[in-house]
């Protein structure tokens, strides 16, 4: 048996690897919030909706990703040092509870089931990471992932966050993210292929020296939290199912300073990059339209912004 060479970091991660803290018991949702399948059964029912949506439930997916924005927005006010993911998700938690929804994440189908109401990932976690009782620190970041089930329809939007005082490098992996999610939208329309996402995604990340994670993917949402169509945010040239008009789905580029592999906690959900490099996400719900994408997943003021593939430079 051939010996393993050990392998050089490209970068030395910029902080001690983040540890698991105390989770707290799984917060309640008053009775009368209507609740997804899983929530009650602890198990995933029957895909329910198509891929193409209807006006009267697109109608409704854009309140639900209003709803999703404003406690993503909300909890970019709370981000800070000495704050711990808890807290997040408690302040998360109750303002979808007061907005008569319920936290789509809360007991969904895993091994164990999902405990909390959003997803907190820090610095190496990918994604999936759980809030717990570890504090910010300052020159972390973190990713902040809201759904929301609101009038039987899931919204979903997720940003990364700066904590404190970050590096040059983390802060330019958070802006190519953000960059690579909006050329990945700005390729939909009705006729374009799944594929062409992925490309336009992995072109920005990869021209400014970045990685995109191929494990996790984006995914078709509606009445299901996830369904058809998977959306990969690199090109694979098997992903080419043609966008229709009324079709909604998540966009939500996961993109690495260094490897994009990754290794899984004990929890059973969360997901960290095998080098401990930093990692970033973004993510939108978009509708496909006949010319272009709607941003399901935004407050009716807010503009949808579009970046070019050619505006990432090279890191």
């Amino acid at each position: 048996m051939a010996k393993r060479k050990k392998r050089r970091l490209r970068f030395e991660p910029p902080a001690n690897p983040v540890r698991p803290g105390l989770v707290t018991p799984m917060r309640t949702v008053p009775s009368g919030i209507k609740r997804p399948e899983y929530a009650i059964t602890g198990r995933p029912g029957p895909v329910i909706g198509e891929p193409v949506k209807t006006p009267e439930v697109i109608e409704r997916m854009r309140a639900a990703g209003t709803l999703a924005r404003q406690v993503v927005l909300r909890l970019s006010e709370e981000v800070a040092p000495g704050v711990t993911t808890e807290t997040l998700d408690r302040i998360a938690h109750e303002m979808t509870v007061e907005a008569g929804a319920y936290p789509s994440p809360l007991n969904y189908t895993g091994h164990p089931n999902y405990p909390k109401a959003i997803c907190t990932s820090v610095n190496e976690v990918i994604c999936h990471g759980i809030p717990d009782s570890r504090p910010l620190e300052d020159g972390d970041i973190v990713n902040c992932d809201v759904t929301v089930y609101l009038d039987g329809v899931h919204g979903d939007h997720s940003e990364t966050f700066l904590v404190g005082e970050v590096d040059e490098r983390s802060r330019r992996l958070v802006d190519v993210t953000r960059e690579s999610m909006y050329a990945g939208i700005g390729v939909v329309q009705a006729g374009a292929k799944v594929n062409d996402i992925g490309r336009a995604i992995q072109t920005v990340a990869e021209k400014a020296g970045f990685g995109v994670v191929r494990d996790f993917i984006g995914h078709g949402i509606g009445e299901t939290f996830h369904m058809a169509p998977s959306i990969p945010h690199y090109y694979d040239p098997r992903a080419n199912t043609v966008l229709e008009t009324g079709m909604t789905f998540t966009i939500e580029p996961m993109i690495t300073v260094g490897s994009h592999r990754g290794l899984m906690w004990d929890d059973g959900w969360t997901a960290v990059t095998e080098d401990l490099q930093r990692t970033a996400q973004f993510e939108h719900t978009v509708l496909v339209l006949d010319g272009g994408a709607e941003i399901l997943t935004r407050l009716p003021t807010e503009e949808q912004p579009y970046l070019p593939v050619e505006s990432a430079t090279t890191a």
